[in-house]
């Protein structure tokens, strides 16, 4: 090859091979082909720490970046082309040298091949399950390009179908990333190229979290990061082996209480899905007290104030179980939507779902908080409280 082509490549090969460690959480490999006359010759290779690992004409190599670039850039003196691929999740960056030319070009994964089907014909209809929540809409994760994700979190099977008892399943989950999009971007936006840093107490077995991290990365093409909260050590271990099998390495899981957790930085969203008794309150305190500028919250139990809370007179109503607990329901989450404006949250609540899915289809967004708290509101609140005869968990 050219003396000025391998000078023209060296002068690509450096920050092709420094994005490597800049973006080690989400590199996955790089495959190098070279052609010598009429035979193409490749071989893959590997990060092991801090070398890059790999087999050439029957000899193990473990070299730095700078000794990789060295090597590459004395080894392809003698070739015709070369193909350098590094691949991320979500992205390809491919460095080609030929005889007249190198070129360096980036392409997203999922464009290659991705089928953009997204569910199985079920009972005549096609694409959609009849009783879906959502109608006739496109999916914002789409099921080839992440088949991967969607088999690890069990909506897929393995042989690439949505299985016909968890398409409910996948809508929910796909309309609850639809309803964070505007969050998402904005929040990415505002980031600039920092990676976005999410937080999800009471995490369970983290579907969402691995949705988010998909779409996040994948689709919007943003570095993000991920960490999970939850008491229960099987859920967590849960987690652990399902971002292992994705390859997922920007999450972490942490088995501990979200009341004592100590953060390990600044976080720009919240996530808390159905956490139960007073987890709800204790992940919202913890993102006003940390100053987290968006929250997600799906509230779940509202025993706390069920088992207190009184209605002067209407106690001739509150002898109906099923009502004062639905009242206690709607009040709790008012007052937690109440609670994070006196706090400098613009609040919206909306049902993210039918209620036929699930009761629990409430979901209550904040964002812009600057920390600026609204004494008059913050009186209003506790004024509120205390004329209900109860005491919450959410503002202590």
């Amino acid at each position: 090859m050219k003396k000025q082509i391998i000078e023209k490549s060296n002068f690509f090969l450096d920050p092709l091979l420094g994005r490597i460690f800049e973006n080690r959480d989400f590199f996955e490999g790089i495959d190098v082909e070279y052609k010598e006359g009429l035979k193409r010759f490749s071989f893959p290779v590997t990060l092991e720490g801090d070398l890059l690992s790999f087999i050439y004409s029957g000899e193990r190599y473990g070299l730095t970046a700078e000794e990789f670039e060295n090597f590459l850039l004395r080894e392809f003196t003698r070739c015709d082309e070369f193909t350098i691929c590094v691949h991320e999740r979500g992205s390809d960056a491919v460095l080609f040298c030929g005889e007249k030319d190198v070129k360096l070009s980036n392409r997203p994964r999922s464009s290659a091949g991705a089928s953009e089907k997204t569910v199985p014909e079920e009972d005549g209809l096609s694409g959609l399950y009849r009783g879906t929540t959502l109608g006739n809409r496109e999916y914002v994760i789409k099921a080839g390009p992440a088949s991967e994700l969607l088999k690890a979190v069990g909506i897929m099977s393995k042989d690439g179908k949505i299985k016909n008892d968890r398409i409910r399943k996948y809508n929910q989950i796909d309309h609850f990333v639809e309803l964070l999009v505007p969050m998402l971007k904005g929040a990415s936006d505002r980031k600039g190229g920092a990676p976005l840093r999410v937080i999800d107490c009471g995490c369970g077995r983290s579907y969402l979290s691995f949705v988010l991290n998909y779409y996040i990365k994948e689709v919007l093409g943003k570095k993000c990061y991920f960490t999970g909260l939850d008491v229960n050590p099987v859920v967590i271990e849960d987690s652990q082996k399902t971002a292992a099998l994705l390859g997922y390495k920007n999450m972490t899981f942490v088995k501990t209480d979200i009341g004592t957790y100590e953060p390990d930085g600044r976080y720009d969203i919240l996530m808390t899905l159905h956490a139960c008794d007073t987890a709800t309150d204790k992940a919202l305190n913890f993102a006003v007290a940390h100053k987290i500028p968006n929250i997600v919250c799906v509230p779940c139990c509202h025993k706390e104030m069920n088992e207190t809370y009184s209605l002067p007179g209407f106690e001739p109503l509150m002898k109906y179980g099923v009502f004062k607990a639905a009242i206690a329901a709607s009040l709790t989450d008012a007052l937690r939507c109440n609670y994070l404006e006196a706090m400098g949250y613009e609040v919206s609540a909306v049902e993210y779902i039918s209620p036929l899915d699930t009761p629990k289809n409430i979901m209550i967004r904040a964002s812009g908080s600057s920390g600026t708290v609204d004494a008059v509101k913050l009186m209003e609140h506790s004024a509120m409280v205390k004329r209900l005869g109860t005491s919450l968990s959410i503002g202590k």
